[in-house]
């Protein structure tokens, strides 16, 4: 980790940043059954601020956006006091915190949420995948398709869950856009089936998105407004289809948010190095790049090769909170418990020791 690239302060927003590190959002199901995040939370997140820039786990926008148990929220009262705590410990370890907004759309099962509602989409056409509940592993059902009004009104969830963020003390938001989740269910032509103008062609399937975007930038600040995307990921039953029409789609889609001047793009990259150069060449902000499989000798690869501004780190930093001091000393790297990845309590969540209680 000699690379002095990913040493170089960086300014993204309205944050200064001491280097090109990260937290990823990383799922961890420990929040409270009305979607509160507690105590636990706040240490988590607060022992990872030296990462600068800490992203929170997928944060449902809505009763709606919600698709696994024990996620937290950010559109109730208590959900702003619980993200205050949050934001006061990552801001006390002079990190920026921003809440990524995740409405997980098709990827939901109604014994996983307190209202038991079918699950929405763009179109009524089921994941077909095995999701985690209560009574154990349980199949998505067919959603129920987003009709225009609904398509409004989730939209304005967006706007007043960035709202929120803002208000529970958090610098900013990122929407998620990505891993088979709503908005990527839009962006997916084997999920939007519509035929109305947010379903059919590569302007139409991107509209959703982009409104999003728009909606939540005009809420708190474009400078506040990061967006994760994930071209060509297959998760969550999602298949774009071959490679010239997930070109199209995001060069498109990736064009338009150009244009609102967000904060940051953070890509979760999956092998087409073309595609990636080709988004980092019309981005006008900063770009986050996380690559599946990086040893920790190829953290600062990206950066290196100009292809991304910041490195997050996603099961390095879950498993090390001092992760900033092993990368900069060449210290020894505690290994994840995949037993302890969700659900539970401080166990695999805040009880990895750092070098100095090692």
């Amino acid at each position: 980790m000699n690379s002095s690239s990913l040493w170089q302060p960086f300014t993204l927003g309205r944050v200064k940043l001491p280097h090109r590190l990260a937290l990823a959002p990383m799922t961890r199901n420990r929040a409270h059954p009305d979607g509160t995040p507690g105590d636990l939370a706040a240490e988590y997140y607060g022992r990872r601020a030296s990462l600068g820039l800490v992203i929170t786990e997928g944060t449902q926008p809505s009763e709606d956006g919600q698709g696994y148990p024990n996620t937290p929220g950010i559109h109730t009262p208590a959900h702003i006091e619980g993200w205050r705590r949050v934001a006061d410990a990552v801001h006390d370890g002079d990190g920026a915190l921003f809440i990524q907004l995740m409405h997980t759309g098709r990827i939901a099962h109604p014994d996983n949420t307190p209202h038991h509602r079918r699950p929405v989409a763009p179109s009524a056409i089921s994941a077909d995948a095995d999701i985690f509940t209560p009574s154990g592993p349980r199949k998505t059902p067919v959603p129920r398709e987003l009709s225009i009004g609904d398509i409004q009104a989730t939209i304005s969830d967006f706007r007043h869950a960035a709202a929120s963020a803002i208000a529970a003390g958090a610098d900013g938001v990122e929407i998620h856009g990505a891993n088979g989740y709503l908005l990527h269910q839009f962006l997916s032509p084997n999920s939007n089936q519509r035929t109305d103008t947010y379903g059919g062609s590569v302007e139409n399937r991107a509209r959703f998105v982009i409104e999003v975007a728009r909606a939540v930038a005009e809420e708190i600040g474009a400078d506040r407004v990061g967006i994760r995307l994930s071209p060509a990921f297959p998760l969550g039953g999602i298949d774009e289809g071959d490679t010239e029409g997930v070109r199209a789609q995001y060069r498109h889609l990736v064009g338009r948010l150009a244009d609102l001047n967000l904060a940051y793009l953070h890509i979760h990259h999956i092998g087409d190095d073309d595609l990636l150069r080709s988004l980092r060449a019309v981005w006008p902000t900063a770009l986050l790049v996380v690559r599946y499989g990086r040893t920790r000798e190829q953290i600062a690869d990206d950066i290196d090769a100009g292809l991304a501004d910041i490195a997050p780190l996603g099961r390095f930093a879950l498993a090390n909170p001092d992760i900033v001091e092993r990368l900069r000393n060449d210290a020894p790297l505690n290994e994840v418990d995949p037993t302890t990845l969700y659900g539970g309590g401080a166990r695999g969540y805040t009880d990895y020791p750092t070098l100095a209680t090692d």
